[in-house]
């Protein structure tokens, strides 16, 4: 059920599978055994459900038995913005057994109806082809690779390899909260649409892999640190991709008004954290510090430099990047 270009990523090479016991990751799961790669589990207890328990308990328990690694995270109960707060606790997690045991390549279930979710949300809010093609089966990261090998194949087709195998999985009663904007969309858009016009949606996202492949320039995004850099592509659209890229990385996602203001604005700051500077040919992206008591000398220096007033904050407590952003623009 893998892709050869995916066998090609996982072979030989140490993996990391986020695990959940749901459907996904459970056929993920027995999907790599079947393939005979290497990989250990993560896995996260949001302590919001009596059945996470269980869930980490099979973990424990599948892992004991295919002799893997089954790292566990416990974390307190989240009561505001569940959704991203989650999805930032699980990948520090995750960024943190990276770089404690040296694993190449992040594994995540994430399917055809997942991707297919976000395309029609995006389409929703205000989306260009690039950001229609959405989730990539492999994203490059600083120090590791994520992969998503099962962005080909829709749920129905995992289910029925669980059934085939007569491999247990469980449900997470969350998914049928209609609250939740993605449930919303799942059930009433996207999981009646791949069930009626699965092959035809296929084929689209092939085309539209192609289509995003012709328009966006690969760009070679340097960091030092938190300071993120790269020299403009002198398209717009090409180099507001590349920041939403990176920000996604770093748990953020520019928001379509954000976007839009990154066409006319040289500077913003986005979402309070990070603030985008586009000038002298160059797109800067650092953390969004107030600026504080700035010694005068320090003033004059950026005045006579002509640097953004946004970064000086940032630029003023790190003076590795200053010296770099200096080295490049002069």
């Amino acid at each position: 059920m893998l892709k050869k270009s995916s066998l090609g990523q996982l072979q030989g090479k140490k993996n990391l599978l986020a695990f959940s016991a749901g459907v996904d990751s459970s056929a993920l799961f027995f999907i790599l055994l079947e393939n005979n790669i290497n990989f250990d589990i993560a896995i996260v207890d949001y302590n919001i459900r009596e059945q996470s328990k269980k869930e980490v308990a099979y973990a424990k328990e599948l892992a004991h038995t295919h002799n893997l690694k089954c790292h566990t995270l416990s974390v307190a109960k989240i009561d505001k913005n569940f959704e991203a707060h989650a999805r930032e606790t699980r990948y520090d997690f995750f960024e943190e057994l990276i770089k404690e045991y040296n694993y190449e390549n992040l594994l995540t279930a994430h399917h055809l109806g997942d991707r297919f979710e976000w395309m029609l949300m995006q389409f929703c809010k205000g989306a260009g082809c690039a950001e229609l093609a959405g989730i990539q089966e492999s994203t490059s990261r600083d120090n590791y690779t994520l992969l998503r090998p099962l962005l080909h194949l829709d749920k129905q087709e995992l289910l029925s390899f669980l059934k085939e195998k007569k491999i247990k999985y469980f449900e997470d009663e969350s998914n049928l909260d209609e609250d939740i904007k993605r449930n919303s969309f799942r059930h009433n858009y996207t999981s009646p649409l791949l069930k009626k016009y699965l092959s035809g949606i296929k084929k689209s996202f092939d085309y539209l892999d192609e289509d995003r492949a012709s328009l966006i320039q690969d760009i070679d995004l340097q960091t030092l640190g938190n300071f993120a850099y790269f020299k403009s592509s002198q398209n717009s659209r090409n180099d507001i991709y590349v920041i939403d890229k990176y920000l996604k990385s770093q748990n953020h996602m520019l928001s379509a008004s954000e976007r839009e203001l990154l066409k006319s604005k040289k500077s913003l700051i986005a979402g309070r954290k990070f603030i985008i500077n586009q000038e002298h040919g160059f797109v800067f992206i650092t953390p969004f510090v107030k600026t504080q008591k700035l010694s005068k000398e320090f003033k004059e220096k950026m005045r006579l430099l002509k640097i953004e007033p946004k970064l000086r904050g940032y630029l003023f407590e790190n003076d590795d990047a200053l010296k770099l952003i200096i080295q490049l623009l002069f």
